[in-house]
């Protein structure tokens, strides 16, 4: 299998170091339900996870839950409940939606308040290493001290400054001797959870949770870590930082990003309030076409949302299950050729679309070859069908429309 890797800047072999792979995507802040960018998401790392599974590889998957975090607390405060309360609620929904769009349970789902004394040690050990520093309580990583700081985003400063202003990293606060240093440790404000630490009470920055979260859960490297391609810079480059200053280093293999989804041009966001929600999705279509509708498109490609393409994606759910249905055939040589072209398309970069270009000439030929008397090697449409849609997360049985 061979993947576009965010840091090398090409599609690259994924070669597996033994039979086990580590896979870490960063998961939600469970403070709302979970969206179409976040199902397409975790659709491409299921889609990787059930790849490498088919080659008889173990993959342990992780996807963390930020459940301390600005937009979290503040939410919990708005509501008037405690955010772990508020975190229990939503990661139970979005696992609801999630498993409705037929994704594979992950291995592990850390939560990061129950591992900041690790963040704590993390946090420690920079500082004791000089690449972090104290100002009244808060912890900041000291950016000028790690040279290649950019070296995954490939921006420049002036780019990373407004990138950082406008995700929430502050580049005018006071207490930075830099405005890209980014936040390690932060004072708790009285209606905040605390953790005691060396610096005072308060709790983690975000971006150390994933790093200790990551290295905890698979050890070092990981091999494929993942996410939004709004990931990369501030959160996956800062990620990177502070782990090869603490001395862990390969940090990651495979740095592996996904498109955002977009709703009338816009990214498909909380902030912005333009959400097309899972829930809502399966309500109106079928998980299953929700997961075609995913695969429709190249992981590395934005798209917009839109309605006609979820019907689109419902009518090659019915043309599937038509031809599992009609009892059509193939030879055992016709049926491994379509394997071969349909796993091709999958290893070349995860070309899902093309995957489903297979699947489609494969149905067509199944609704021409009607039960009959065929040869004793003759494998059974549906059979073929299955074993395809298997490996894009998608679960037809002929006759259930």
């Amino acid at each position: 299998m061979r993947m576009f890797d965010t840091a090398r800047q090409a599609i690259v072999p994924f070669e597996p170091r033994g039979d086990r792979v580590g896979l870490y995507v960063c998961g939600i802040t469970p403070y709302d339900a979970a969206h179409l960018g976040h199902a397409f998401t975790y659709h491409v790392f299921d889609v990787v996870t059930r790849r490498l599974q088919r080659d008889g590889l173990v993959v342990h998957s992780v996807r963390n839950i930020t459940d301390v975090d600005d937009d979290m607390l503040r939410v919990a405060r708005e509501r008037g409940v405690d955010y772990r309360t508020l975190a229990g609620e939503q990661v139970l929904r979005f696992e609801s939606d999630m498993a409705a769009i037929g994704l594979l349970p992950v291995t592990s789902a850390p939560r990061a308040s129950a591992h900041v004394p690790e963040m704590v040690r993390w946090v420690s050990r920079l500082q004791g290493e000089g690449f972090a520093y104290e100002r009244d309580g808060w912890v900041y990583f000291d950016t000028r001290m790690f040279p290649d700081y950019g070296r995954l985003s490939r921006l420049d400063d002036a780019t990373m400054v407004d990138l950082s202003r406008e995700r929430g990293g502050d580049p005018a606060d006071p207490r930075k001797r830099h405005p890209l240093d980014f936040v390690l440790w932060q004072r708790s404000t009285p209606d905040e959870p605390v953790w005691q630490s060396p610096w005072g009470p308060g709790r983690p920055g975000w971006h150390i949770e994933c790093s200790v979260l990551a290295t905890g859960e698979l050890g070092i490297p990981v091999d494929i870590h993942g996410g939004g391609d709004d990931l990369i810079y501030p959160h996956h480059e800062s990620e990177i930082a502070q782990a090869e200053a603490a001395g862990v280093a390969p940090y990651v293999r495979h740095w592996v990003h996904v498109a955002m989804v977009r709703e009338q041009g816009e990214k498909m966001s909380k902030s912005l309030g333009n959400l097309v929600f899972v829930g809502d999705l399966v309500r109106r279509a079928s998980g299953e076409a929700v997961r075609i509708m995913l695969a429709m498109h190249h992981f590395r490609a934005s798209w917009d949302y839109d309605e006609d393409e979820l019907h689109a994606a419902e009518a090659r759910r019915l043309r599937y299950v038509s031809a599992m249905a009609d009892g059509g055939v193939v030879g055992a040589a016709e049926a491994r050729e379509y394997e071969r072209q349909f796993l091709e398309r999958i290893d070349d970069d995860l070309d899902t679309p093309g995957a489903l270009r297979v699947l489609d000439l494969a149905a067509a030929a199944l609704a021409r070859e009607r039960a009959r008397d065929v040869a004793s090697d003759a494998v059974r449409g549906e059979d073929l069908m299955q074993r395809l849609l298997a490996t894009i997360g998608v679960r037809l049985r002929s006759g259930v429309a």
